[in-house]
C-alpha cells in the first residue's frame, strides 16, 4: 500500500488526510484512560487467551488507536507492540458501531494490498469489534487475527466477539476513573455523576464522604444514608475483620497494600445480600491526613458473561462434553508429567441413518445418549471429550495398552451397540475405536492423536464394530497412500490415464457394446491394473474429476463407433464420490449433449456396496436419469449386502452376475443355484442380465441355459485399447483425444 494509501470500509473510503472532525474529540477520550503499549497486559490477558481458545485464532489483541498509531494495551500470539495506525484494520473498526469480520483479506477488495496481508504478517483473516467508551468515542477494538482464512463466522460468533469487547472495556473504565479520581475534584465529580462505576471516597478517618449514584444503584444505600459512615459499611459482617480493617488501616496512613491494584471481593447491599465486586483503591494527601477513593465495579454479571464464554471454548454445546480444545489440554499434560496414559477415538457407525430418517435434532439427542452411556462407563479420572460430528475420545489414565485399553474398548463398543431409542423409535449404532498408547505409540500431543485416528481407520476398513491398537504399520500404510494419492493427481494432471474397452457379446455372439475400464499408464512402471490404484482412488476427491473424464471419453468413443454399429452401448463405472456429489445428471446429461451419444446407449454401472452408501439425493439423481433413458446396471450382484427391497426402490435396467460365481460354476452347485437365482429374480423384476468373467464354452453355454441374455470376459476379448477393440470388431479406428487434464 502507498504511504498516501486509503483504508476502505464497505464503500465509504476513510484517506489518511481526511480524518473526521470528531477524532480531536476521540483521540481526548482515549488520553484519559492513559494507555500504552502492553499496560494493561496483565488484566487483559486472561481476556485475550479466553478469545483464542473460543475461536481457535493464534492472536488475540486489544488495540488502541491514537493519532498515528495503533498499539496493543494487551495482545497474545503476536510479538510487535505497535502498527501505522492506517494499515491497521483496526483503523476501519472504529469507524463502525458493529463488529468488522474480514474472512479473507486477500480476496477482499478493501484489503487485498494491505501491507499487513501482502507482508511477512500474512494477515488473512480479521475480526474486530469496536470499543466504545460511555461518551461514545471509540477507543480501539477486541481484535482476533489468523493466517489462514475462514469459511463462515457465524452471528453467535459476533455476538461472543462483542461480549469479550464488553468484558475488555469494563477493566479500561477502571482505569480510566481511577486517573479521574487524582483529577480536580469538580472533574472528578462531573466524571463521577455520569459513571455506570460506584464510586466512594472516604475521609483519613475512614468516614465516608463521597457517595455517587453509581454506588447507589448497585448497593441500595443512598448517598445520605452512606456518608458519614465507616468505610467498613459495605464489607459483610463475617469479613470486617479483613478487609474492613485493611480499608481503616490505609484511611489512618498504614501501609497501602491495594492501593494502585484492581481486588475482587464481596459487599454488602442494602438488602442483606452479598455482591462479588472489583474494587481500585487510590490514596492521597487531603490536609496532613490520608485520604482515599474506590472504584468498585459490579462482577455478578461479568463473572456470568466470563464463565459462559469459559464454557464455549472448553466444552461442547451439545453434550456439555470437554471439546477438543480441553482433550489437547489434557494430553498435553499427559506428556509433561511423562505419565502412562490411553487414547481411544470412537466413532459411530451408522448415525448417518438416525440424522437422514428424523432430522439433526434427533441426531443431536442420540449423540447426548452417546455421551452418557461413554460417561457411564469410564472412571472419575479418565477424559471423555466430544471432538465433532459423531467422533468422541476418552483418556484412560490407568489401564494397560495390551489388557485393560482392550477391554474398555470392547466395553464401549457393547454398550454402543445396544438399541437407542429417539422418537419412539429404535436405532441400533455400533462404534469403531482406534487405540493409542503414551509413551509408546507418541510422545507428543499431535503424534498421539494421529495414532490413535490411524488405528481408528484400521479398525473401521478392517469390517467396523472393531477396536485396533496402533501399530507401525498404520503409518506406514497411511504415507504409502498420501504417496500414490500424490501419484494419481500428477497421473490425471499429465494424462496418464487410459480407457480400455471389454466386449459384450449376446447369445448370439453379437457385439452388444463394451464396459470402459480405467488403466493407468504410469511412465516407469508401466500399465497399472486396477488392483494397484483403483481402491485408492475411490477414496480419493479426485475420484470426482477422473470419474468425469471417463464418462466423456467413453462416450465420445461410443459415439464414433455407432457409427458402424448404432445399437453399440457402452458402460461406465461411477465412483460413490461422483453420486455424492449432487450434481451427476446434470453433467451426463452435458456430456451426452456434447458427444451426441444417445441417453439409449449409455449405461451407467454401480456396485451395490455404493448404492448402499448413498442417500436420498443419490436416489433422485439417478431416477432422473434412468427417465432420460439412461441405462443402470448393479454390477457384482450378490457380493455385497444389497437386499431385495433395493431392486424394488432403485431405477435399475440389468444385473451384472458377478464372476466370482461364474469361475466354477461346473464345479460348484451352490454358485451354480445363486446363478439361477439371480436370472430369475432379474426376469420377475423386469430386468436384463449379464455374466461377467466367462472364460470358457462350457460357462457360456450353462449361462444361457439358464436364460443369461449378455456374456462378458476373456472368452470374447480380453479388456483392450480402443484401437486394437475397433479393429477386432470391424469399427471406425478414429480415436478420442485421451489426455485427461
Amino acid at each position: 500500500m502507498k504511504p498516501d494509501a486509503i483504508s476502505r470500509l464497505g464503500e465509504h473510503i476513510v484517506s489518511v488526510d481526511q480524518i473526521p472532525p470528531s477524532e480531536d474529540w476521540r483521540l481526548r477520550a482515549v488520553a484519559a484512560y492513559g494507555l500504552s503499549s502492553d499496560v494493561m497486559q496483565g488484566d487483559l490477558e486472561p481476556l485475550n487467551l479466553l478469545a483464542r481458545a473460543l475461536f481457535g485464532v493464534p492472536t488475540s489483541m486489544v488495540s488502541v488507536v491514537s493519532h498515528h498509531h495503533t498499539f496493543f494495551a494487551s495482545r497474545v500470539g503476536i510479538s510487535v507492540c505497535e502498527v501505522d495506525r492506517h494499515i491497521s484494520f483496526c483503523h476501519s473498526t472504529i469507524a463502525r458501531d458493529e463488529p468488522l469480520v474480514i474472512l479473507d483479506a486477500s480476496q477482499d477488495s478493501n484489503f487485498y494490498d494491505n501491507p499487513l496481508v501482502t507482508g511477512p504478517a500474512h494477515v488473512r483473516f480479521y475480526a474486530g469489534a469496536p470499543l466504545i467508551g460511555p461518551s461514545g468515542a471509540a477507543i480501539g477494538s477486541f481484535c482476533l487475527l489468523d493466517t489462514r482464512p475462514r469459511k463462515a463466522f457465524t452471528p453467535e460468533d459476533v455476538a461472543n466477539l462483542k461480549l469479550l469487547a464488553t468484558l475488555a472495556l469494563d477493566k479500561m473504565e477502571l482505569r480510566r476513573l481511577a486517573r479521574a479520581q487524582q483529577a480536580s475534584d469538580n472533574r472528578f465529580r462531573q466524571m463521577s455523576d455520569t459513571s455506570p462505576a460506584g464510586i466512594i471516597c472516604a475521609d483519613h478517618e475512614g468516614i465516608i464522604c463521597f457517595w455517587n449514584q453509581g454506588a447507589e444503584a448497585m448497593l441500595g444505600f443512598s448517598a445520605a444514608e452512606a456518608e458519614g459512615q465507616s468505610i467498613d459499611f459495605i464489607v459483610p459482617h463475617r469479613l470486617r475483620g479483613s478487609h474492613g480493617g485493611g480499608l481503616k488501616h490505609v484511611a489512618a496512613g498504614g501501609k497501602p497494600k491495594l492501593v494502585g491494584q484492581s481486588v475482587e471481593l464481596w459487599a454488602l447491599c442494602k438488602d442483606g445480600s452479598e455482591l462479588p465486586i472489583e474494587l481500585a483503591l487510590s490514596m492521597w494527601q487531603d490536609e496532613g491526613g490520608a485520604s482515599f477513593g474506590a472504584i468498585i465495579r459490579d462482577l455478578s454479571g461479568r463473572r456470568a458473561n466470563e464463565e459462559r464464554l469459559d464454557r464455549l471454548a472448553h466444552r461442547d454445546h451439545l453434550t456439555a462434553l470437554p471439546n477438543r480444545l480441553v482433550l489437547r489440554q489434557r494430553l498435553d499434560e499427559v506428556t509433561r508429567a511423562q505419565v502412562d496414559a490411553t487414547l481411544l477415538v470412537l466413532d459411530l457407525d451408522g448415525f448417518k441413518q438416525v440424522n437422514d430418517t428424523l432430522g439433526h435434532s434427533a441426531g443431536d439427542r442420540l449423540l447426548q445418549d452417546v455421551a452418557g452411556r461413554l460417561l457411564s462407563a469410564t472412571g472419575p479420572l479418565d477424559t471423555v471429550a466430544r471432538l465433532g460430528g459423531d467422533e468422541f475420545a476418552v483418556i484412560l489414565s490407568e489401564h494397560d495398552v495390551d489388557q485393560g485399553a482392550g477391554t474398555v474398548a470392547e466395553r464401549l463398543i457393547q454398550l454402543l451397540s445396544a438399541p437407542f431409542t429417539v422418537d419412539g423409535l429404535a436405532f441400533n449404532l455400533s462404534a469403531s475405536v482406534g487405540v493409542a498408547h503414551y509413551p509408546s505409540h507418541g510422545k507428543q500431543t499431535d503424534d498421539l492423536l494421529s495414532a490413535a485416528d490411524l488405528a481408528l481407520y484400521a479398525a473401521k476398513a478392517g469390517g467396523r464394530q472393531r477396536h485396533c491398537i496402533y501399530s507401525p504399520r498404520f503409518r506406514e500404510a497411511a504415507l504409502q497412500q498420501h504417496a500414490l494419492e500424490s501419484e494419481l493427481r500428477h497421473a490425471y494432471e499429465n494424462g496418464e490415464f487410459r480407457l480400455f474397452y471389454q466386449p459384450q457379446i449376446d447369445g448370439d455372439g453379437r457385439l452388444m457394446g463394451a464396459e470402459a475400464l480405467l488403466r493407468w499408464d504410469h511412465p516407469e512402471r508401466g500399465l497399472q491394473s486396477p488392483a494397484a490404484f483403483l481402491s485408492f482412488l475411490e477414496k480419493s476427491p479426485l475420484a470426482i474429476q477422473v470419474g468425469q473424464w471417463v464418462l466423456q471419453t467413453a462416450c465420445a468413443q461410443a459415439a464414433i463407433w455407432r457409427q458402424d454399429a448404432p445399437g453399440f452401448r457402452i458402460g461406465v463405472n461411477l465412483f460413490g464420490l461422483q453420486l455424492h456429489n449432487g450434481n451427476l445428471a446434470a453433467k451426463v446429461r452435458a456430456v451426452l449433449e456434447q458427444t451426441g451419444l444417445p441417453a439409449a446407449n449409455l449405461e451407467l454401472e454401480v456396485t451395490e456396496n455404493i448404492i448402499l452408501q448413498q442417500n436420498d439425493v443419490a436416489l433422485r439423481m439417478l431416477r432422473t436419469l434412468y427417465a432420460d433413458g439412461v441405462s443402470i446396471a448393479f454390477d457384482d450382484f450378490g457380493t455385497g449386502f444389497a437386499s431385495l427391497s433395493l431392486l424394488k426402490r432403485y431405477p435399475l435396467s440389468r444385473l451384472k452376475i458377478d464372476q466370482s460365481f461364474v469361475r466354477n460354476l461346473g464345479q460348484s452347485r451352490e454358485d451354480a443355484a445363486i446363478v439361477r437365482s439371480i436370472v430369475h429374480m432379474a426376469k420377475a423384476f423386469g430386468l436384463g442380465v449379464i455374466a461377467e468373467g466367462v472364460e470358457t464354452v462350457e460357462q457360456q453355454e450353462r449361462l444361457l441355459a439358464k436364460g443369461c441374455d449378455e456374456l462378458q470376459g476373456y472368452l470374447h476379448g480380453h479388456p483392450m485399447p480402443a484401437l486394437s477393440f475397433a479393429s477386432q470388431f470391424g469399427l471406425a479406428d478414429r480415436l478420442v483425444c485421451e489426455i485427461a487434464a
